[in-house]
C-alpha cells in the first residue's frame, strides 16, 4: 500500500523515529497509526537487548526545584556517546524526565522508571529513544531531596548535579552562597557531610590505603631526589583523641628541645606545629568530608569555616551529587 508523507510526518512527530523508521513502521503495520507505534516500541527493545552489554558513559545530567525551592531532584540519563549527549532533542527529553520526576518526587530511580510520561512510562520512553537513535539510554542516577531550602547547580557540560539543603540563617544572599556551596560539591566530589559519619572499619581499612599509597610515592620520591613525604598514623579527626594530641604534642616539644629552641617560644612555634599534625592526619577526611575540605571558593578556609563565617544560624543538612560515567 501507499504511505503518504503526511502519515510518515505524523508518526515522526509523535515519536520522534527517524523518517524511514516511521515509513517502515507504517508499512510494517499497514498504515495503522497504533501499529506502526508498536512497532517502532519492539524495534527499540531490540535494539535495547544488543546493546544491553555496552559501556554508557555519557549522558545529561538535570537538577531542578520547584518553585519555592523546597523540593528538588536530580538525574541523569547515560548514553554511549558524547555526540548523542550534545544532541538537543535528547537533552530535551532529559529535562522531559526531570520534570516528570519533580511533579512526582518518586522516592528512588525504580519508581521514577514506572511514572507515566506521555503516552507511555519512562521505562517505556527510554527503550523507545534507544530505537530511535541506536545507542543504549537508561536512567543512570536519581535523588531526590527536600527541606527548608535547596540550592541546585548544574556543572558546565550537563555532566554534573549537585542539590544542597541547608537552612540560611536569616542572611540575605543565602541563595547565592549556597549555590557557590553547590559549585564546590560538584568540584570536590564529597561523599558525606562530616567525619563522625565514618565507621570504624572503613577508617581502620582507609588508614592502611592511604599509608602504603604514600609508601610508594616516597620510593619514586627518593629515587628522583626529591623530598619525602610525611607517612601520617592517622587519616582521619576521629583517631585524633585527646591522648593522641597529648601525645603529639609532647613529641614537639621534644623535637624543639633538640634542636635547642628557648623554652619560653616553645608555646609560641607548638600551635602552629600542631596544626600541621591535625592537616597531615586527616587525609580522608578532607577527601570525602565537605565540612572539612578546604572551601573551593576561598582555600584559605574549611567548608565548615565559610559556612560560619557566612552566617553563625546558617547550615548544610544535606545534598546530593550525581555525575555521568
Amino acid at each position: 500500500m501507499s504511505i503518504s508523507a503526511q502519515d510518515v510526518k505524523k508518526l515522526r512527530d509523535m515519536t520522534g523515529a527517524g523518517m524511514m523508521d516511521c515509513k517502515k513502521a507504517l508499512t510494517e503495520s499497514g498504515g495503522d497509526l497504533e501499529g506502526a507505534i508498536d512497532y517502532l516500541r519492539k524495534k527499540g527493545q531490540k535494539v535495547a537487548a544488543k546493546r544491553a552489554d555496552r559501556e554508557a558513559n555519557e549522558g545529561v545530567v538535570v537538577a531542578v526545584t520547584n518553585d519555592d525551592n523546597s523540593k528538588g531532584i536530580v538525574v541523569s540519563v547515560s548514553c554511549e556517546t558524547d555526540f548523542v549527549a550534545k544532541n538537543e532533542d535528547f537533552q530535551q527529553f532529559v529535562k522531559s524526565i526531570a520534570n516528570v520526576a519533580l511533579e512526582n518526587l518518586p522516592a528512588n530511580k525504580e519508581a521514577l522508571l514506572t511514572l507515566p510520561l506521555e503516552d507511555a512510562t519512562v521505562a517505556d520512553k527510554l527503550i523507545d529513544y534507544t530505537g530511535k537513535i541506536g545507542e543504549k539510554i537508561e536512567a543512570a542516577n536519581y535523588e531526590v531531596l527536600e527541606g527548608e531550602n535547596i540550592a541546585s547547580y548544574i556543572h558546565a557540560g550537563s555532566k554534573i548535579g549537585v542539590l544542597v539543603s541547608y537552612k540560611d540563617g536569616g542572611k540575605e544572599g543565602a541563595d547565592q552562597f549556597f549555590k557557590g556551596m553547590a559549585m564546590h560539591i560538584a568540584a570536590m566530589s564529597p561523599s558525606i557531610l562530616h567525619y563522625t559519619q565514618f565507621e570504624a572499619d572503613y577508617i581502620a581499612k582507609e588508614t592502611e590505603a592511604y599509608q602504603n599509597q604514600i609508601k610508594i610515592e616516597n620510593e619514586e620520591r627518593e629515587r628522583l631526589g626529591k623530598h619525602l613525604l610525611n607517612v601520617p598514623k592517622f587519616v582521619s579527626q576521629v583517631q585524633l583523641t585527646d591522648d593522641v594530641m597529648n601525645a603529639a604534642a609532647d613529641s614537639i616539644r621534644e623535637e624543639l628541645k633538640a634542636e635547642g629552641k628557648p623554652e619560653q617560644i616553645w608555646d609560641k612555634i607548638l600551635p602552629g606545629k600542631l596544626e600541621r599534625f591535625v592537616a597531615d592526619n586527616t587525609l580522608l577526611d578532607k577527601e570525602h568530608c565537605l565540612l572539612n575540605q578546604n572551601y573551593a571558593l576561598d582555600d584559605s578556609k574549611s567548608v565548615e569555616a565559610a559556612i560560619a563565617e557566612f552566617s553563625e544560624g546558617a547550615s548544610v543538612i544535606e545534598f546530593k551529587r550525581v555525575a555521568v560515567g
